[in-house]
């Protein structure tokens, strides 16, 4: 089922304007990208697009109120930026099983959300993260950011496993 199909569906009769919560895990997008989300899901505060085929978040809308995004078993390599400008109030991202190859996308947003926002991300899941030079070997991370030296010593950590 197309996402725009699916979103529909999931609102069961209901305006944008009154949903808080929106799951549109399996289902597919149109060239990697996210359709038929709108400006008007003003009250969306956890989006779960899980295993959707999605590449890029560049036509994510603004959405003030998102807290908990579940992007997991997607083929996303970057362009994590675009959440710390369209979802200020994120607390929680899952990102497993993604094609991220290293800590430095995630960690452009991890440094927009603690210097610019002021406010500190709870929750980076990056389950099964493809490495470089070992695709079979799968990495499990959680990050709980409360300074920027914790963030630092996450750095020093992942490194250390290539």
């Amino acid at each position: 089922m197309e996402m725009k199909k699916r979103i529909n569906l999931e609102l069961r009769n209901r305006a944008p304007e009154e949903v808080t919560e929106l799951v549109l895990d399996n289902c597919l997008c149109v060239n990697g990208e996210i359709e038929g989300l709108n400006d008007t899901f003003k009250k969306l505060e956890f989006l779960s697009m899980a295993n959707v085929e999605l590449s890029s978040l560049a036509r994510l809308p603004s959405l003030n109120k998102l807290r908990k995004l579940e992007l997991s078993d997607n083929i996303i390599s970057g362009g994590l930026e675009v959440l710390a400008e369209k979802c200020p109030n994120l607390t929680y991202l899952n990102l497993s099983g993604n094609k991220i190859k290293d800590l430095s996308t995630v960690e452009a947003l991890m440094e927009m959300k603690m210097m610019k926002r002021k406010r500190k991300m709870k929750l980076v899941h990056l389950k099964n993260m493809k490495k470089r030079r070992r695709k079979k070997r799968r990495m499990k991370m959680r990050m709980k950011m409360k300074q920027a030296q914790n963030w630092e010593r996450e750095k020093r950590k992942w490194a250390s496993h290539t």
